[in-house]
């Protein structure tokens, strides 16, 4: 594949979790720039997830929502056996649990929250304990979703995306920048400014994302289906 041949590509992911798009997107012909804009730092508090895995046996289910949350949280836990069943919300999540040895029990097949909620609407969930470990900041339609359909939904927090403590100066003229949470919009814009975004096509990974570059004023050039690298990696190789 060189549909990318010769164009400038930002990836906008937290440095040491963008090596394997980068190097498809090597693969498809594109100059690589890895700008990370997001930097992982443990949550201020730890009480409330340490909380959860004490009692880590009382969950019917644990969601994770993205790569980040599993890998923070089962750091934080060490391995112990679970008997929740466990969702991911895409195959990079699930990549993530199962670097610990965990099962995943359900992928749906929109890996996005609004897929979450509906995959999980298939199970009686009336009176089930749901953990969701995540980001300091994220939106409430998992929670709330899930509430709606009977759990008890609780929400941990077991990480933060903070802007890097040392960015460099942005690489800019390129022709793609990518992004892939709505993490990397706010921070982006903030380190960079919006004249290096302006310029450049830019590739969001799915609705959040969209929606995130939409509430500052720029459209993305095309959102990714499916909402996964791969996705996002297909839709600027063919675009024209």
């Amino acid at each position: 594949m060189d549909g990318l041949s010769g164009q400038r590509v930002v990836v906008t992911r937290a440095e040491g979790q963008a090596r394997e798009f980068s190097a498809a997107l090597r693969a498809a012909g594109a100059e690589v720039i890895e700008y990370p804009v997001i930097e992982i730092a443990e949550p201020e508090d730890w009480s409330a997830a340490d909380r959860a895995i004490a009692q880590i046996d009382s969950y019917d289910w644990i969601v994770f929502t993205s790569a980040n949350a599993p890998r923070a949280f089962f750091a934080r836990s060490g391995p112990r056996p679970i008997r929740a069943r466990v969702v991911a919300v895409g195959p990079a999540t699930r990549a993530a649990i199962e670097e610990f040895g965990y099962t995943v029990d359900l992928v749906p097949n929109e890996h996005v929250g609004e897929g979450v909620v509906e995959a999980l609407s298939e199970y009686r969930l009336e009176g089930s304990r749901v953990l969701l470990p995540r980001a300091a900041v994220a939106r409430d339609l998992i929670p709330q979703g899930l509430r709606d359909l009977g759990a008890e939904v609780e929400v941990v927090e077991v990480y933060r995306n903070v802007l890097p403590r040392h960015a460099a100066q942005f690489p800019a003229p390129v022709d793609w920048i990518t992004f892939t949470s709505a993490s990397t919009v706010k921070n982006l814009l903030a380190l960079a400014g919006r004249g290096a975004v302006e310029s450049a096509r830019l590739a969001s990974i799915g609705p959040e994302t969209s929606k995130a570059l939409r509430l500052h004023g720029l459209e993305p050039t095309f959102e990714a289906h499916p909402s996964t690298t791969a996705g996002l990696l297909a839709g600027m190789a063919a675009y024209e």
